[in-house]
Order: structure tokens, then sequence, then C-alpha cells
């Protein structure tokens, strides 16, 4: 069943870029919904957005002994909240085999990558994400049985101008051109021979992500000491082999996808020259065409089917295929600056945001023929007895090719008893 893609925005303190400058607050969250003010025309009504989740992290906030920024009002959002609200979904869907993905946008500065990865004791949503799923399979592995098995493992790339880096693999940086994508008529696009090493623990995944990370390409500018020149995807295959209800061996697949876009930039705020200026332009563009395909797949929700969508267009649109409008159940988070110097950047973001509300993606669970054969007769089973027991079926007993038995058990021909 398709089901539109879940939208937060989350607004973050002013930097010091913004308290040297004087800045002002434009924006407002008053539930689900974020206003932002126009700084020119203050006397005007501020435009309203509406999304699943706005994410005050502005003020109303205190940093613990150990670092940890946490609440002292009703309003401040902390990594923990975002969490529960965007990651904890995450976990329960990768657990019943379905593709995820999670991908941040906004103005390069605008705290991406702090709601994403985080920093010291304010762990992002990736980390948190790490943490909870190894807790969780080490939970099953105490209870589980000989015949029960779980695997986890890691890749992480970034798209620098265009090009493909496997950031697990250094040596790939050198390559002309960068890694090759390549299309699959089942799995869509692919990155060929991407890294893909398999971790044990929370430890071990946490060691590889912090290694990737030293190896992604960052460089100073006027908005950001530590820009990201580059969209950085950490992928997570999660496989998970254990018994079905009738005792033979299933196995289910959840490949999920954690995007840190880098920020969309102007030229002029950012004071981008030479190299810094190129990659801007490049960040630019796979973000402008990714606008285009968000727009396409909402035009697309309307009714409108004869748009095409130009997911081939660029690089990162070919590998967020499948998150955007394919077999995923997709989050997208859209980080805010607060101030006034901003507000055309910021109100970009929001505007962006909003036209990815409209976007349905159909996800199905990723396991084998028999294994759905055998899951979708058992929810029909259970359709079929609630309404057996609400009156509004009657059914005989035996009979013919199947039906149910005196236990109130389905039964099919040729199939055990589920």
């Amino acid at each position: 069943m398709a089901e539109s893609v879940k939208v937060a925005v989350r607004v973050r303190p002013f930097n010091d870029r913004e308290k040297n400058r004087n800045s002002t607050v434009i924006i407002n969250m008053v539930g689900n919904q974020t206003e932002i003010k126009d700084p020119e025309n203050l006397s005007a009504d501020p435009r309203r957005f509406s999304f699943d989740f706005s994410y005050w992290s502005h003020d109303e906030f205190k940093e613990r002994p150990d670092g940890y920024l946490e609440p002292t009002g009703t309003k401040y959002a902390d990594q923990q909240t975002v969490f529960n609200d965007l990651g904890k979904g995450i976990i329960d869907n990768a657990w019943k085999g379905y593709n995820c993905s999670l991908f941040a946008y906004g103005q390069t500065g605008s705290g991406k990558s702090y709601s994403v990865v985080g920093y010291g004791k304010n762990q992002g949503i990736v980390p948190l994400f790490c943490d909870d799923l190894f807790d969780g399979i080490e939970k099953k592995r105490s209870t589980a049985g000989e015949n029960e098995e779980y695997q986890v493992s890691l890749s992480m790339l970034e798209i620098y101008n265009e090009q493909v880096r496997d950031l697990l693999n250094p040596k790939t940086i050198a390559i002309k051109g960068g890694l090759k994508v390549r299309q699959d008529p089942k799995k869509g696009f692919y990155v060929e021979q991407m890294t893909l090493k398999q971790v044990n623990s929370y430890e071990e995944i946490d060691s590889k992500i912090n290694e990737g990370t030293r190896n992604r390409t960052v460089a100073s500018t006027n908005m950001n000491a530590t820009s990201s020149r580059a969209h950085t995807i950490i992928g997570i295959n999660f496989t998970q082999k254990c018994p079905n209800d009738v005792g033979e061996s299933m196995t289910r697949t959840s490949i999920v996808n954690l995007v840190d876009l880098a920020g969309s930039e102007r030229a002029d705020s950012t004071g981008a020259t030479g190299d810094r200026l190129k990659e801007g332009s490049a960040i630019n563009k796979s973000l402008s065409t990714l606008g285009n395909v968000i727009k396409a797949l909402a035009d697309q929700s309307t009714g409108n089917k004869k748009v095409v969508v130009p997911y081939r267009d660029s690089t990162l649109t070919k590998l967020l295929q499948n998150a955007l409008g394919g077999n995923s159940k997709t989050i997208m988070i859209a980080a805010l600056s607060p101030a006034d110097i901003n507000y055309e950047e910021t109100l970009s973001t929001l505007r962006f945001a909003d036209r990815a509300k409209a976007i349905k993606t159909t996800a199905t669970v990723n396991e084998s023929p028999t294994d759905k054969l055998i899951r979708e007769l058992r929810e029909e089973n259970a359709k079929l007895m609630e309404m057996i027991k609400s009156g509004g079926i009657t059914l005989p007993i035996g009979g013919g090719g199947g039906g149910y038995t005196t236990d109130g058990k389905l039964h099919i021909t040729g199939l055990s008893t589920i």
C-alpha cells in the first residue's frame, strides 16, 4: 500500500556568524506548524507550513556536565526526541523486512549533520539507530535457537562533483571518474565495486562510520567552517534468518539508507571561489535535480501519470530512486536556520520540504516467494477469523480444496495448516 513520505523540519540555535551580525529570529513553531516571517515586511502575516513534525531546537536548553543538551522548557526538541519520533520507526520497519531511507536537506550550515550524525554525547539518528539495532540483535541472540542468524553489513559512499567515492576504501578516490553506477532490472541503480563491510557490534559499526567520516570531503566557507562538499550515503544491510510459523527457514533483508545531503548554497553568501565555487555548483545542480524529481513525483501523486521523473539527470537522484519513488519507507528531515539573514534559503528549504509531503512510496517486505505466500495466507486467515467472530461470514468445515478445521485454523490442500 502506498504511503506518503514522512517530513520533519528542525530549527537550530544561532551560529557565531549569525550572532556577530545581530540576527533576529524569523522562525516560529506551533505544534506541527512552522511559520516564517519576511524580515523586509514584518507587518505581513507569516507564511505557514504544516509537517509531520516541527522540531524547535533554537533555545530552552542547557548543557549537562557530560555535554548533552537537555531541555529546560517544553518547547525544545533534543536528540533523543528526534530519534524516538523518526529513528524508532526505521528500526521497527527494518525488523519487519522493509527498505528504509532517511535523508536530511537544508542550506550549508543549517544543522543537517547534527540531526543525522550528531557530536559527542549528542548522538544523531545514525549512531542511535545502530546502537538500538545491535541491542535488539543481542536480545534476540540471547534467546535464539541454532536456526536463527542475524547479519549486518555497512557501506559508506559520497557523491563529489557527480562522482561516486567509497569512503570505506580510500583507494577508490583516485579512480578517474569515480565508481560506476549501474542499473539492474530488479534492484535498480547500484554502485559497482562498492565495499560492503560486515560488522558484529555497535563498536565496530561506529568505528567504520568514523573512519568513513574522516575520509569525507569537507572545506571551510563563510557559512560553515566544516562544510560538507559532497552528499554522503550510509547504507546498512540487515539480514535475519529464522524459522517461520511452520518451522521452515525464513530470510528477510532490509536495506537502510541514511543520507546526509551537502548543503544548498549561494556563492555570494559562502564567499566560494575556485574549487569551492565548482563544488558548490555541482552540489546545487544535483539538489536542483532532486527538487525536479520531487516535483514530478508530487505531480504523479495528484494523478498526472504522464509526467516523466528525471532520475537519470544526476548521480544523486539515481541512487535515491528507491527512496523517493520505489520500494522504501522514507523520511525527510529539513534543517532550518532561524536567522533573518538566511530568509531566502530557509524559505526555499520549507518549500522543498512541503513538496516532499506529496510523494508516495510503496514498500514491500523483502522475503522469499514461499515466505511471502505463507505470511499472506496467515494474514488472510486472521482477517477471516475476525469476520467469523463478528458474525460477518460463515464457512463450512472441511470440504473441497480447503476450509477451516474444527480447531478454527485455515487448511489449504498441499499446505500445512497455518
